[in-house]
């Protein structure tokens, strides 16, 4: 069994149906939902703003390839085309990061993935929620997400708001 954290977020239709969808097929593997978040677009294209959450997810993909497929699966059931990066999108899925039953972090560093994500650390969007779920997370190679999210300049902390939305 393996433990991961997936960052999931889309601004394209309706974003919190797509989450809402992701979960469902999740089902049974969900340990911790966050719950869900509006937030800024993060890089260089304009558009809309996001609707994102943070799942920790039990499985026994054996490592962390496994979770990039499964992800992969629930971009394309809600859609997902890949034509402008950091562009818009019905839904992304992200692997943060991914644990074995020790609670020891395992590694990925391939051309399709990078885990623990290079960029997490900086992303007030993916550790917000993630500190939602779990107070003690430690994001590998970065520390405790509390301190990650403190270290945050206030304003983009203030830009990720809890939505009254209803899994």
């Amino acid at each position: 069994m393996t433990r991961a954290v997936l960052a999931l977020g889309g601004n394209m239709g309706d974003a919190a149906r797509f989450l809402r969808a992701a979960r469902a097929a999740l089902d049974d593997r969900i340990v911790a939902a966050s719950s869900m978040y509006r937030t800024p677009p993060w890089g260089p294209v304009a558009q809309d703003d996001y609707v994102n959450a943070v799942f920790i997810v039990r499985d026994d993909r054996p490592d962390p390839s496994q979770w990039l497929a499964l992800v992969r699966e629930l971009e394309n059931a809600a859609g997902r085309e890949r034509t402008v990066r950091w562009g818009p999108r019905t839904l992304d899925v992200d692997v943060i990061a991914v644990f074995d039953d020790a609670g020891v972090p395992m590694l990925s560093a391939t051309a399709e993935l990078t885990v623990p994500h290079p960029r997490a650390f900086e992303r007030a969007f993916v550790l917000v929620p993630w500190l939602e779920v779990d107070a003690g997370a430690v994001l590998p190679g970065h520390g405790a997400v509390a301190e990650l999210v403190a270290a945050l300049p206030a304003g983009e902390r203030a830009e990720v708001r809890k939505l009254d939305l209803q899994w």
